[in-house]
């Protein structure tokens, strides 16, 4: 018996479910897309549903703590710039010791840092950064319906230890925007071309 069409297994069936559920979220993301502010105040109140758990229940400090950990990461990618200047001058000054560039590259235009506009472009995209934290958040509240994460530590410590962390990684990284001179918000009012002021 043989036939010109495929044979259908039994998984042809999960696999158009998975691929139709797969259409519809990336869809329902592609919808939530522009609304920032309304992406974000659902975070907080995602936080807030997690942070009364974690208060009412007296428990799962660890799921909290690496919650926490993992939001501040992202933090830090979102506040970094793509391409790091301090990388860009350690690969400039071994170019120089090492006399590359000067007789094996061709001719290049003249470049001054200073004189070039260059907008900042994040490491972590604004988009990127909602989603992670977002299932980030719904993941440990996740978490917090199995005693299996509940696992007993001296929350005092943690929250210290947290507190002191996110100072001195906040600190280096205002160092670092004050040393390479970029901010990475739009603050004030933007330019508008081509309108009348």
């Amino acid at each position: 018996m043989s036939s010109d069409e495929p044979a259908s297994s039994p998984f042809d069936g999960v696999l158009s479910y998975y691929y139709k559920a797969r259409r519809s979220y990336q869809q329902t993301l592609d919808r939530w897309t522009p609304h920032v502010l309304q992406r974000w105040l659902a975070t907080l109140g995602f936080v807030s549903l997690f942070m009364l758990r974690i208060v009412l229940s007296q428990g799962w400090y660890i799921v909290c703590y690496g919650l926490a950990i993992y939001l501040l990461n992202l933090l830090l990618a979102f506040l970094q710039p793509r391409f790091d200047p301090s990388l860009e001058d350690d690969l400039h000054a071994d170019e120089i010791e090492e006399g590359v560039g000067e007789e094996d590259e061709a001719p290049r235009l003249p470049s001054q840092r200073d004189d070039e506009f260059r907008p900042f472009v994040r490491r972590l995209p604004e988009w990127q950064f909602w989603l992670s934290s977002t299932r980030a958040i719904i993941v440990s509240i996740f978490l917090t319906l199995s005693e299996v994460f509940d696992v007993p530590v001296y929350w005092p410590i943690l929250v210290m230890y947290f507190f002191i962390l996110f100072a001195l990684t906040m600190r280096r990284q205002i160092q670092h925007m004050i040393k390479y001179k970029y901010v990475p918000f739009d603050i004030g009012r933007k330019a508008r071309y081509g309108g009348s002021r």
